[in-house]
């Protein structure tokens, strides 16, 4: 895109942060002696979230392939010159560092078949209007179903020696505020008759306590679907919102949760 750009990565050392250091660092040397430049091209710090492969990798294809269409940069998705769309629909000789094997495995893979279907699930979100699978995200660093955040929890991060200090996404999924927890802050800053009081309660529930959707949904009476739509819609209400943040920063520290 303009100043950042979306990979589907899989990393079987776990070294993602040496990966994109090596690029932006070589790839931003080139461009900049080229056009005889200097400085930062991409913007900011890169942002990696961990998936459920088998949940969310064919959405997250499909999304990253129609973002040059959502910005408006082009109408057709095989216009952009800067996406691997065209070797996942075979028209052309993919690069040899590109792996298209495993998101086609979920359209029959390699071979018209495969390229055909694909392209079709592609164009489908051209006609309707698709919520980025980038919604769901838990602690802005996982997104998968409650048994993948409960393996990971598991295996990666219980009783693991590093410093969670400096890892509030570590902390928010290992131990963060419960519902109830949450509800009494919230209740604390803005009163239980507030017109917001559930719907920040739900909000604070799915983006700081660490606990899958149907845990949270459970607890408030709802589907575990209901509940990240909620969120989604709360925060986009509030967006700008100045006396609403100032809220929200409050309860932040009331619960010692990240500002």
């Amino acid at each position: 895109m303009e100043n950042h750009y979306h990979l589907l990565l899989e990393t079987l050392r776990g070294n993602l942060s040496q990966i994109l250091h090596h690029i932006n660092g070589a790839y931003t040397t080139y461009f900049n002696i080229k056009r005889g430049r200097s400085g930062h091209l991409f913007q900011g710090r890169f942002k990696g979230i961990l998936i459920e492969r088998d949940a969310y990798g064919k959405e997250l294809s499909r999304y990253i392939h129609l973002n040059p269409v959502r910005a408006g940069v082009v109408k057709d998705p095989l216009e952009y010159g800067w996406s691997s769309y065209q070797y996942y629909i075979g028209k052309g000789r993919k690069p040899a560092w590109l792996t298209t094997e495993w998101v086609l495995g979920y359209f029959s893979g390699r071979g018209h078949p495969g390229y055909r279907r694909y392209r079709e699930f592609v164009e489908k979100g051209l006609t309707m209007e698709l919520e980025s699978p980038l919604r769901e995200v838990i602690a802005s660093t996982f997104l998968g179903s409650e048994g993948f955040i409960k393996k990971i929890r598991k295996e990666y991060l219980e009783d693991k020696i590093f410093d969670k200090r400096n890892q509030p996404a570590v902390k928010q999924i290992l131990k963060g505020p419960s519902p109830g927890e949450i509800e009494k802050a919230v209740a604390k800053a803005v009163g239980k008759e507030h017109v917001f009081y559930k719907k920040l309660c739900i909000h604070f529930s799915h983006q700081y306590s660490g606990m899958g959707l149907d845990e949270i949904g459970k607890h408030f009476g709802m589907k575990g679907g209901a509940v990240s739509q909620s969120s989604r819609r709360f925060k986009g209400a509030i967006d700008g919102h100045k006396g609403m943040e100032r809220t929200i920063n409050i309860i932040k520290k009331e619960l010692h949760v990240e500002c």
